[in-house]
């Protein structure tokens, strides 16, 4: 397993996204929670959730793989909804969160995107967590660049340790100021869906793709997911519920591009040239 700089903290090349995991039947429930014990086993030590998907049911499946485990050897990621963002309400949701998760704290609890409440209230909700143990840390998820400086100018605004957007090689409008910005700040970034939106359907594949996963003899999403993290210095946070895709997530870390081959890909999926509007599923 190759480890990343995240948080602050020696963390694993990629996490386990856990969107639309727990809501399925048991039998699928059972396969989905084997699945994150086998990335658990083989290195991986983040996982993402949220109280939204499944309005819960996510967060207690991983709380009920999380109790077979050493809780401190683990990094826990939560996000709450932005109506719930005021201070008390920040409170409430984060208890429950922690209720269904089977655990005392979260490593990183994330406002999920921006809403009506002022981010000057979340924030005092957020570092009232901090201080009560509750959380080590806290950040955002799906903020753009006048977002993120907003944020930062505010009264312990630069508390905030990650940023959570979109990206995977179709998706790649972060790259013109976001992750610049965030690296000079000392903010993390978290990548979701490396495959594009619930899978490559809203990614189109094209033929430079499957001929260069053909000539490494390797699959189409792990070229994807390989190309995500090919510096090494960002998180992607990629969702299965199978052991065989997680196998194939976790040989993607090893998968090496040549200056040629990202030129290659660069000539079909393009760098933004100009800031672009922030993508969000």
């Amino acid at each position: 397993m190759k480890y990343i700089t995240f948080n602050h903290q020696n963390t694993s090349a990629i996490g386990i996204g856990t969107w639309h995991l727990g809501e399925g039947n048991q039998a699928q429930t059972e396969a989905e929670m084997q699945t994150i014990r086998y990335g658990l086993d083989h290195g991986i030590n983040l996982i993402d959730t949220a109280e939204m998907y499944g309005e819960g049911l996510s967060e207690t499946l991983v709380g009920n793989v999380m109790k077979d485990y050493h809780r401190e050897d683990l990094q826990l990621v939560s996000k709450f909804y932005p109506f719930h963002a005021t201070p008390k309400l920040i409170e409430t949701s984060l208890k429950a969160s922690l209720k269904r998760l089977q655990t005392d704290y979260l490593d990183l609890y994330l406002l999920h995107w921006r809403g009506d409440t002022p981010l000057s209230e979340t924030i005092f909700g957020l570092e009232k967590m901090v201080q009560a143990g509750l959380i080590k840390n806290w950040g955002v998820s799906n903020f753009d660049l006048a977002d993120l400086k907003e944020l930062t100018s505010l009264e312990n605004g630069q508390n905030c340790r990650i940023n959570e957007d979109l990206y995977n090689i179709g998706s790649r409008g972060i790259e013109y100021s976001i992750l610049p910005w965030q690296k000079q700040h000392d903010m993390s970034f978290v990548g979701y869906s490396p495959f594009g939106s619930d899978g490559s359907e809203y990614l189109n594949i094209k033929p430079v793709i499957k001929k260069m996963a053909q000539s490494k003899n390797i699959s189409i999403h792990q070229l994807l997911l390989a190309w995500v993290i090919r510096n090494h210095d960002l998180l992607s946070i990629p969702k299965t519920g199978s052991v065989a895709h997680m196998q194939s997530n976790l040989a993607a870390i090893d998968v090496q591009f040549t200056k040629d081959e990202l030129e290659l890909l660069d000539k079909s999926y393009p760098k933004p040239t100009q800031e672009p509007s922030l993508e969000t599923i």
